[in-house]
């Protein structure tokens, strides 16, 4: 045996090569190139899975540089004299063959493979060498052990078909039958040879089977060596399959079996092919007496005996043998001969001899060969496959009564539940009630699926797959399926050839373009036969159907089931899916995607794998138009392929990239979703255009990639498909979807053919673009031509395939240009993979979802909501959350410490660029953040439609901040300027009151002790200043609103009695909570607070100007609404609206008077500071020195400072952790929302219940500040004091180092008091405001180091007593911890749901060019919806109403209704509004109706009664179930 072939066998007889090993996304293999022999097993296993016949005719180099290059001829110098010495130049011929290094043989190469391969990797190379029309091995002996093996496991996927023709009454009668190989019944034909012969035995056989194919491989094929090591003694198979046509060679199937190597030396395979053969053809040299052959002659068997080297004539022994010699006799003849004389045994033998049939499964009882078969994990498999065969096969049922026994939950149960599932989402009557009655129904069904008798072989087949080991478990489902085939095959066979006839009618009459009664008579016939045939079969599939819908079913009820096992059904389905087991994603019986089951078998996937990056290829077609097959090629898939009916529903497989792969693709798996064909040909009809135009919307949409498969090259043919495929392409535009597509034109007579090729895609491009024009019509959609919707390039992206058979069916081999045409399709597709990032196994789960919720409403466009984008979206609200925070928070610093600058007289002017550039830092590091971000997540492809948004959106926050930052501290500077005079007074009493206290501290020296006469002799002094400075300055008057609302009512027109009788009922307070203007009132609150907040009460003080600028501003917008609604307000309730709004106005205003009073009025002022000025004198009169004394004073006047600088550090600390760690604030707008119905729901309050539904900012600002309140003061006092405490260290170390280094500065430059109180005021001057003071009365200060220690002394009870200030000083900052996040967080959309006042939960207010919406909506009766000219509640969802065919009054005074599907069309306030159906999910708002029923029927004066009446099951709901279905919205 050639030495490196024997190595190699050695080497891998030990670890077999295993399926996985070749089933894997590689790089393409080079159709045409010269081999190493290190890859020739790929090479061999690939070409032959892709159907490549020629993959045995690989030819071998050695490995090194030169085998990559033709061989070159060697050119040897000789004379004409070298000619007259031929015996030498023939020696140096032969020492030149000697010399070469030989070649593996053929047929060495592909037994090689098969010894090293494992069972599985056997059986899938043995089926692809059936259809290739290859022998395969019968009788095979082991390389090592010299052992006879039947490899029959290898056989059991191979199933022929072929027609008999029968004669009866002077007619032909033909039969189509498909049987598994194993069990067909046939003649076999044996051939051996005695000895070494001349003549090709293999060669002689292909004559009779095919002679245009080398089925049996001989030694005048391409690759053909003199040695071949691993032949000998194997007995190949072949059956030759007649197509019931005249020139058939036999009228029924034969097997031909051939003997390689000499018969002499075989004798086991000999003795067994004789026992079972009907003929034994034997080739010897001559007829010779020896024992051999007399024992030949003498047996009972039919033998044809043909000698090589004589050439008689054919004749026949009385005792049945033949003789015919070859000698001088074409190839021909004797195939000629030998067709008549097998035709002549076959036809003289009864169907009770034995002999006349052979059948494969019957090797399994020869007792002197091994069958691989006998393999204990294989017996395993099989034993426990038996056992659930034999409970389905004992009552003999049809297969279709079969799958109702034993598989009860798949069948009508489900069938009907699919079909009430598809009615929730086109509801018609009342709504709400019919919903929950089919919910009801849906339930119920449930309930009888898991009541349904727990079928024993589903339990056996659970039992299997959760006990064995890898392997087992393969060999189990293995069996499992060819045992159940072979319960269908008969019932298959008859149903396929009726399907066959009647489909072949069916093209007749259409090929004729008739549209007769005939043809629809004959397509109903057709379509009765395609429910047989389905019912017909039995698979896997049909188990795993079961399997899920049992798991749906358990799920929906949860602890009603008695079963415990099923909760496991995922992951044992994850495992196979995993192992490369195609799983069903749509039941094509049932047209429905059970998403429970598929969510939960991909989520196991992804607990196994992890959640990998997929490429999803999409595969459609007409039926019948060989995708299965393409696919099967392309990629070794194990999707079936069967005749008449195919691929039934959708059907997923995961495909492994190789790690060499992995450098040039950038995910795991490629996920292939094969379907079943569109538009069945035969078929025609609304519901089958409606089924063909969901399937495509599915599959297209799930695809990254869709392979549109068009069988040959008519576009009438086409037009069908391309119209549905157009259809479902441009509904992915309009939901921003974007899958590329390759069209592969499907059995093209001529792929050559350049011009041919370029005519026929220039005809498909024109199909294209008028099937864009057809569908952009039914889709609403402008779109001209087919670009306009996809990226797509004709020259590219339609690839055409060469026809499938290379002659005709069923003895025909493949083409090989169909296998290199779809190596270049695959690398097409690669090519395109090779460009995008495909999605995770969990953004897979998720589409699926969204696409089949979308579907199952009429207008899926509509419907359709991308969870993926919404997560991403929901994801870039959080971080764009956490950027503005980054922002707000920075700018807050900066306006700290410029506000401080401001009061401590050391800025006088802000400019804009001032902020940029103390902000700038901040703000250029979160738009490198925002940058990464968009560049680098994930998600990239989602975020980049929203960039410029939110980069536009950022920059307009931080421009806003600036601007808002720069009013503030403008306000500031003028509020300093405007109490300039009042500033420089009090710096006046100042220096008189400390020269004033220093002298006449001189004089009561001896009276220090004297409290009494100190407060006497100061006030003394006090008074006289206070008159001398406020001489000439007014004091700040009190204000009377009360009087200046009563006048400014009063000019516009409303008599006093009206006024007084609103004001003494106090009605007006409740006019927003109230009656059906209550939204209207607080619009015109919200207006009117909105523009007393801008007044700058408290720097420049009130005036009754602001009031009647309110009063405008609720004139305009009544007058407004009397206008647009043709109606007028009564008078008394325009009086309740203005004093409604001057009673909430009237609390910002006395604050801002407060505030403006405590600043600019100096008798206010100098009060409020006596008890700091007499300490200072006391201190003087006790003799303390100048230095004492003016650390006393300094503190005094640094305490307030550090007081609100320590609270101020401390709110936007407290806003800045909350923001971080708090729940309801660490998230988007829509997490806040969820938090603040959960305070509600917790609290059962209805007034705040309702102020949430009329005015949700004002319930939510009260829920922030209510949380704030509470994290401070209870859940987190400690940490709260903390933060403080820390804040208070942090002013202790500025002090410390601000006394420090002026103290140092004065000492060096030899300075005064003033120098050093310039520098100590200059180094605080942005954190703490310090007084100016005159140092003139401490010019006697020259010891600064005794100043800073009795600074540091007076400052250490201070430091102590701040650092236990009470948190309630928080309440008085100027910066707010609740204020800080109510501007963070509720600066959002606030717009409501015109129906039920739903909040948008859009994170950004404005998000101009994005609709508004909200996850889940309400009952519109919340709203006080109700029906016209009734009492009566409306109870519907409106996202039930817009999937419905109802209408409504867009305004209480309408005259006219708008159907609920143009809903947009209504006005302004629904034009902006997405509303898609989400089956009113959310349980909450339900629980809310029951909870407060009494209560909104007193509220709005309705009732819920008649068609407002609450189901049963609302009542159902407790409060625990409604909180957790909050959890819904942020999913």
């Amino acid at each position: 045996m050639n030495s490196k072939l024997q190595l190699h066998i050695q080497e891998n007889l030990q670890r077999k090569f295993l399926p996985e090993d070749f089933l894997q996304i590689r790089p393409p293999v080079k159709q045409h190139h010269v081999t190493s022999e290190t890859d020739l097993t790929y090479t061999f296993l690939h070409r032959l899975m892709m159907l490549d016949y020629r993959a045995r005719y690989v030819r071998v180099k050695a490995d090194g540089p030169e085998g990559t290059h033709p061989k070159s001829v060697r050119v040897i110098d000789i004379t004409k004299k070298d000619f007259i010495n031929l015996d030498a130049l023939l020696s140096m011929s032969a020492d030149t063959r000697q010399s070469e290094q030989t070649h593996l043989h053929p047929m060495d190469v592909q037994m090689a493979v098969f010894h090293c391969s494992d069972s599985f990797l056997k059986q899938m190379m043995i089926t692809k060498l059936s259809q290739c029309q290859y022998a395969l091995p019968l009788l095979v002996p082991d390389p090592v052990t010299m052992e006879i093996e039947c490899p029959l496991w290898t056989f059991r996927q191979i199933t022929k078909t072929w027609k008999v023709t029968e004669i009866k009454d002077s007619s032909n009668i033909v039969t189509m039958k498909s049987v598994p190989v194993y069990k067909a019944q046939t003649p076999l034909v044996s051939f051996l040879r005695l000895g070494s012969l001349s003549v090709s035995k293999s060669q002689l056989i292909n004559t009779l089977i095919n002679d245009r194919h080398s089925t049996f491989f001989h030694r005048n094929c391409p690759g053909s060596t003199k040695s071949c090591y691993l032949m000998d003694g194997v007995a190949e198979i072949a059956w030759y399959c007649p197509a019931g046509k005249p020139n058939d060679a036999f009228n029924d199937c034969i097997a031909f079996c051939n003997l390689h190597g000499d018969a002499l030396l075989t004798e086991r395979q000999r003795d067994i092919l004789i026992k079972r053969s009907l003929v034994t053809v034997v080739l010897v040299a001559s007829l010779q007496k020896d024992e051999i052959i007399t024992a030949l002659f003498e047996s009972q068997n039919h033998f044809i005996f043909l000698t090589v080297d004589d050439d008689r004539d054919l004749f026949k022994t009385t005792t049945g043998q033949y003789i015919m010699g070859l000698k001088g006799k074409s190839q021909s003849d004797i195939s000629e001969e030998l067709k008549q004389i097998i035709r002549e045994v076959s036809s003289s033998l009864d169907g009770s001899n034995l002999k006349s049939s052979f059948q494969l499964e019957t090797m399994a009882e020869l007792s002197e060969i091994r069958v691989d078969e006998s393999d204990p994990a294989c017996q395993r498999g099989k034993s426990a496959a038996m056992i659930i065969v034999d409970i389905l096969s004992k009552d003999n049922m049809n297969v279709s009564k079969l799958k109702d026994e034993f598989l009860p939950y798949r069948g009508d149960l489900w069938h009907q539940w699919s079909k009430i599932h598809k009615e929730l989402y086109h509801l018609r009557g009342d709504i709400e009630k019919e919903k929950c009655k089919k919910e009801q129904e849906l339930m119920n069904i449930r309930q009888k699926q898991c009541a349904a008798s727990f079928s024993k072989l589903v339990e056996l087949f659970i039992v299997s797959l959760s006990s064995f080991s890898p392997t087992d478990k393969q060999y189990f489902l293995k069996w499992i399926q060819i045992l159940m085939d072979d319960l269908s095959t008969d019932d298959l066979s008859s149903v396929l050839q009726s399907y066959d006839e009647k489909w072949s009618e069916v093209l007749a009459l259409k090929n004729k373009h008739m549209k007769s009664d005939l043809l629809i008579k004959k397509q109903t016939e057709l379509e009765e036969i395609s429910k047989k045939l389905q019912s017909a079969t039995f698979g896997l599939e049909h188990i795993f159907r079961e399997m899920g819908q049992i798991y749906e079913a358990h799920r929906a009820i949860e602890g009603e089931s008695r079963h415990t096992d099923w909760s496991k059904y995922p992951e044992l389905a994850a495992q196979l899916m995993i192992s490369g087991h195609p799983m069903e994603l749509m039941d094509g019986d049932a047209g429905h995607v059970p998403l429970t089951w598929i969510s939960s078998l991909l989520e196991e996937v992804i607990k196994k794998l992890g959640d990998q990056r997929v490429f999803v290829l999409s595969v459609l077609g007409v039926q019948s138009s060989g995708k299965s097959t393409m696919l099967n090629t392309m990629f070794g898939l194990q999707f079936a392929v069967s005749a008449g009916r195919c691929t039934k529903g959708a059907f997923m497989q995961l495909l492994k990239v190789s790690e060499e792969m992995k450098k040039d693709l950038k995910f795991d798996y490629l996920l292939v979703v094969d379907t079943e064909g569109l538009r069945a040909l035969e078929l025609e009809g609304n519901t089958t255009h409606h089924h063909d135009n969901e399937l495509a919307t599915f599959v297209v949409g799930l695809g990254n990639l869709t392979l549109i498969n068009i069988f040959g090259e008519n576009p009438s043919e086409m037009q069908d498909i391309l119209q549905i495929v157009v259809q479902a392409f441009m509904r992915m535009k309009k939901v921003n979807l974007s899958p590329s597509c390759v069209f592969v034109h499907q059995n093209v007579t001529d792929v050559a053919a350049a011009e041919k090729n370029m005519d026929g895609k220039r005809r498909l491009q024109e199909k294209l673009d008028q099937m864009t024009k057809l569908a952009a019509e039914e889709e609403d959609c402008n779109a001209d031509c087919f670009s306009d919707v996809i990226k797509f390039d004709v020259r590219k992206d339609v690839k055409y395939c060469a026809q499938l058979w290379e002659g005709s069916p069923p003895m025909a081999p493949p083409n090989p240009g169909y296998s290199e045409s779809i190596q270049e399709v695959k690398n097409v597709i690669l090519s395109k993979a090779s460009q995008s990032d495909g999605i995770t196994l969990t953004q897979f789960k998720y589409k699926i979802q969204d696409l089949w919720s979308a579907l199952l409403n009429e207008n899926f466009v509509f419907s359709f909501k991308n969870t993926l984008e919404i997560a991403a979206y929901r994801k870039l609200e959080i971080q764009y959350g956490n950027w503005t925070w980054d922002l707000r928070s920075n700018m807050l610093t900066a306006e700290n410490q410029l506000y401080n600058r401001i009061e401590n007289g050391n800025l006088d002017m802000v400019k804009v660029s001032d902020l940029t550039k103390k902000t700038s830092k901040t703000y250029e590091e979160i738009k490198t953040a925002m940058k990464k971000y968009f560049d680098e997540n994930r998600e990239k492809e989602f975020l980049a439609q929203w960039r410029g948004r939110f980069e536009t959106k950022l920059k307009e926050v931080h421009d806003e901040q600036v601007s808002t930052v720069k009013r503030k501290l403008d306000e500031v500077i003028q509020q300093k300027e405007a109490r300039k005079k009042l500033d420089d007074k009090k710096k006046e009493f100042e220096d008189k009151l400390l020269q004033k206290s220093k002298e006449l501290a001189q004089q009561l020296k001896d009276k220090a002790k004297d409290e009494e006469e100190l407060q006497k002799q100061f006030s003394s002094v006090w008074s006289d200043l206070v008159t001398e400075i406020t001489a000439d300055i007014k004091p700040v008057e009190d204000i009377d609103l009360e009087e200046d609302q009563f006048k400014i009512l009063q000019e516009l027109g409303f008599e006093p009695i009206l006024i007084n009788e609103s004001k003494t009922s106090g009605s007006y307070k409740k006019i927003s909570s109230v009656g059906d203007y209550s939204d209207y009132a607080g619009e015109t609150e919200k207006l009117s607070l909105d523009s007393i907040r801008a007044k700058p009460v408290a720097t420049r003080g009130y005036t009754s100007a602001y009031l009647q600028e309110v009063a405008k501003i609720v004139k305009e917008k009544v007058e407004k609404f009397q206008s647009e609604s043709k109606c007028t307000l009564k008078k008394d309730f325009k009086v309740d609206l203005l004093l409604y709004v001057f009673y909430k106005a009237e609390i910002l205003l006395l604050d801002s008077q407060e505030e403006f009073k405590m600043k600019h009025d100096p008798l206010t002022y100098l009060e409020s500071k006596k008890t700091q000025y007499y300490n200072v004198f006391r201190s003087f009169c006790k003799g303390n020195l100048s230095a004492v004394v003016l650390a006393e004073l300094i503190c005094e006047k640094l305490k307030a400072s550090i007081v609100e600088a320590v609270c101020n550090k401390t709110a936007i600390g407290l806003a800045g952790e909350m923001r971080c760690s708090f729940p309801a604030f660490n998230g988007n707008r829509l997490n806040l929302e969820k938090h603040v119905l959960k305070s509600l729901a917790e609290n059962e309050n209805f007034d705040d219940f309702i102020t949430y539904i009329r005015n949700p900012r004002s319930q939510t600002e009260a829920f922030i500040k209510a949380e704030v309140k509470k994290y401070i003061f209870r859940d987190h006092k400690d940490e709260t004091v903390n933060i403080l405490k820390k804040n208070v260290d942090d002013i202790n170390m500025l002090m410390s180092q601000a006394l420090s280094t002026a103290t140092q500065k004065v000492q060096t430059q030899r300075g005064d008091i003033n120098m050093w109180l310039k520098e100590f005021s200059s180094l605080l001057k942005e954190e703490l405001t310090l007084d100016t003071f005159s140092s003139q009365n401490f010019s006697d200060i020259n010891n600064f180091d005794f100043l800073m220690e009795a600074l540091k002394k007076e400052f250490t009870p201070i430091s102590d007593e701040i650092r236990s200030l009470s948190l309630n000083k928080l309440k008085e900052s100027r910066l707010k911890p609740d204020e800080i996040l109510i501007d963070q967080l509720c600066n959002c959309c606030w717009v409501k749901c015109p129906f039920c006042a739903a909040v948008c939960t859009n994170t950004i207010e404005g998000h101009s060019g994005a609709d508004h919406s909200v996850p889940f909506h309400r009952p519109s009766g919340i709203k006080g919806w109700h029906y016209r000219g009734t009492v009566e509640f409306s109870i519907d969802f409106c996202t039930t109403n817009v999937a419905s065919d109802g209408s409504f009054y867009p305004c209480h005074d309408s005259e006219e209704t708008v159907p609920y599907k143009r809903y947009r069309t209504a006005g302004p306030e629904y034009a902006d509004w997405r509303i898609t159906p989400d089956e009113s999910k959310l349980v909450y708002w339900k629980w809310f109706v029951c909870r407060f029923q009494k209560k909104l029927e007193e509220h709005y004066n309705f009732k819920f009664q008649g068609r407002g009446e609450i189901p049963s099951e609302w009542k159902t709901i407790s409060k625990c179930k409604a909180i957790r279905s909050l959890d819904e919205m942020c999913k």
